[in-house]
């Protein structure tokens, strides 16, 4: 009978380890295909199946969660209830004054007439949802003013892009002045095209309605082409002041702008004037003409 010692275990175990660490570090791909082959398959299948079930079924559970670990609460109705809470919200709006000018057409134009100053000024102060809104037009040539208006309306946001207007107009030329109630709106539509749209009612039953609008085209971050259109219509015949009832006036122009700053541009453009119906009749009998192209130098200015 033959007996082993602890030496010759110990030498055995050493000699094992030793292999283990030669096949980890060895090159997988400088294994011979053909010994893989080789190997007999009949020495692993020969392993005793006792010995696999006599592995302690212990050291494959997961080990136990460590006591110090926080355990998940339980779902309560009051969680269930903080989700659908309605809060208060946060407040956007505030009670700060704010103003701003905006001289949209501040221009010389070579009018058939002679030189013409056009205007087109705007601005307001107020906070985000009620504004005092002033606007004035009109235009002056060799000196003398053939045009002149001022609005004074109050402007109350129904949503973020679009305000409704209401208040008084007062027109100085041509003719006498005239008072009209205003009523409209104004906003900003697709793709930011700025429109104005306001229904007058004026002194003697006379009505009228102005639609206006521009859209800026970026050519460049400074250099902006912006094209824009006015339309007037009246509901009667005003022969002093050269009014015809229906479609009276449309002005559509270009303008090519470059901002020196964002709150300072000088700019070049041409308008086209046309007078319609009876308005054209009586432009006629002051020897106007129907439509007029005029070339524009000006500048636009905010702040």
């Amino acid at each position: 009978m033959i007996r082993f010692t602890p030496v010759f275990f110990a030498l055995v175990t050493s000699t094992a380890m030793a292999a283990s660490d030669d096949m980890q570090g060895m090159d997988h791909s400088q294994m011979d295909h053909g010994q893989m082959q080789g190997m007999d398959h009949s020495q692993m299948q020969s392993m005793d199946e006792g010995q696999m079930q006599s592995m302690d079924e212990g050291q494959m559970q997961p080990a136990a969660p460590s006591e110090s670990r926080t355990p998940i609460p339980v779902l309560t109705d009051a969680d269930r209830a903080a989700v659908y809470a309605d809060p208060a919200g946060h407040h956007v709006h505030d009670s700060t004054l704010n103003s701003f000018f905006l001289a949209d057409k501040l221009e010389w134009q070579d009018a058939d007439d002679g030189s013409t100053l056009a205007w087109d000024l705007s601005g307001w102060i107020g906070g985000d949802i009620d504004r005092l809104w002033l606007r004035s037009e009109g235009e002056r040539t060799n000196g003398v003013t053939e045009d002149a208006e001022i609005q004074a309306l109050w402007g109350h946001a129904i949503s973020p892009w679009w305000d409704v207007v209401s208040g008084v107009r007062q027109d100085f030329k041509p003719g006498a002045p005239q008072t009209w109630a205003a009523l409209g709106v104004q906003g900003m539509a697709l793709y930011n095209f700025e429109a104005e749209a306001t229904a007058f009612i004026g002194e003697g039953g006379q009505s009228a309605v102005r639609l206006e609008g521009d859209y800026d085209i970026l050519l460049t971050n400074r250099l902006i082409l912006q094209p824009t259109v006015e339309l007037n219509a009246y509901g009667k015949n005003d022969p002093q002041r050269g009014i015809g009832a229906g479609l009276s006036n449309t002005e559509a122009g270009l303008r090519l702008r470059y901002e020196i700053r964002r709150e300072f541009a000088p700019y070049v453009g041409v308008t086209w004037n046309r007078t319609y119906g009876n308005t054209t009749d009586f432009a006629s009998d002051e020897g106007e003409d129907r439509s007029e192209t005029r070339l524009v130098l000006g500048v636009r200015l905010w702040f």
